[in-house]
């Protein structure tokens, strides 16, 4: 198997949203149609299944429902987190009360079909720009209240996290900029503002706001819904230049722009596809009663 990623999702934070989820299923009388026919006397293994190839996301999520449900579970994986699935990969091996296992099953497979679709889709557009140096990454469309997971998944897939909110980096939009007066005096205002530890990113979507973006001299630059000829002349333009931001593209990204956009010589390349859009793995629990 595939060497475990040093990715780690805050213990608290999945138990904590684990719990959330399976409140929201099991709402005021719990799981009736379990409790309705199977006895409590029943016990099972159950075997969590990838129909699908792709990158695997979610376990600590997955045995978390499980062992909420019922601490008395057994879950067993050799797999990791952004280890690579075939088709027919055995996930988690899952022993216990018939009962737990059907009440946990909807909710630990909802986590892991989610989040291994993000790291799928993920991985795709990396795959697509391997023999270039720019890497994908992120951005705050993700689904309300799943943030942190649906970033995690991006990593796990082989992309990059851009800011997780609005408090953890600087980045200066177009309806900033206006409000502001201009680039160069949102980058100023920004840099007056904040301690040497927070990241300053500005939006440009021309050279001109470039030229001038890169006088101020952010920590990153944006290129938005720029043309492949203007990203171009961009990075020569940076390349030249005494400061040396890191810049990224952006706007309008899919599968079949991101190669030429990689090419350009950018550094990183943002995109809520492959949180949005990311279609989801087919994962199953199959079921055998003891």
């Amino acid at each position: 198997m595939p060497e475990p990623i040093a990715l780690m999702l805050p213990p608290l934070a999945v138990e904590e949203a684990v719990r959330a989820a399976l409140a929201e299923d099991l709402g005021r009388a719990g799981d009736i149609t379990t409790m309705a026919t199977i006895g409590d006397e029943k016990t099972a293994t159950a075997v969590i299944n990838a129909r699908d190839p792709g990158i695997l996301s979610g376990i600590e999520c997955a045995q978390s429902a499980f062992k909420i449900i019922d601490s008395y579970l057994s879950f067993d994986t050799d797999v990791h987190d952004g280890s690579a699935l075939a088709a027919d990969t055995e996930i988690a091996t899952i022993s216990g009360s018939a009962r737990s296992i059907l009440t946990a099953e909807r909710v630990a497979l909802n986590f892991l079909i989610r989040m291994s679709g993000i790291a799928s889709y993920t991985a795709v557009f990396q795959k697509r720009i391997a023999h270039t140096s720019a890497k994908i990454c992120d951005t705050r469309k993700t689904v309300p209240g799943m943030r942190m997971f649906d970033k995690y998944a991006v990593r796990c897939g082989g992309g990059a996290n851009h800011r997780f909110g609005l408090d953890d980096a600087i980045l200066i939009k177009d309806n900033h900029i206006a409000v502001a007066g201009g680039v160069a005096l949102a980058i100023k205002a920004a840099q007056s503002y904040v301690g040497h530890t927070v990241k300053i990113e500005v939006e440009v979507d021309n050279l001109n706001q470039f030229d001038e973006a890169l006088a101020a001299k952010p920590d990153i630059i944006m290129l938005d819904n720029m043309s492949t000829a203007d990203m171009e002349d961009a990075v020569d333009r940076k390349n030249r230049s005494d400061h040396q931001p890191a810049l990224e593209a952006s706007g309008n990204v899919d599968l079949d722009s991101v190669k030429a956009i990689a090419e350009t010589g950018v550094d990183l390349i943002s995109t809520s596809k492959i949180t949005m859009a990311a279609p989801p793995i087919d994962l199953g629990l199959d079921i055998s009663i003891s």
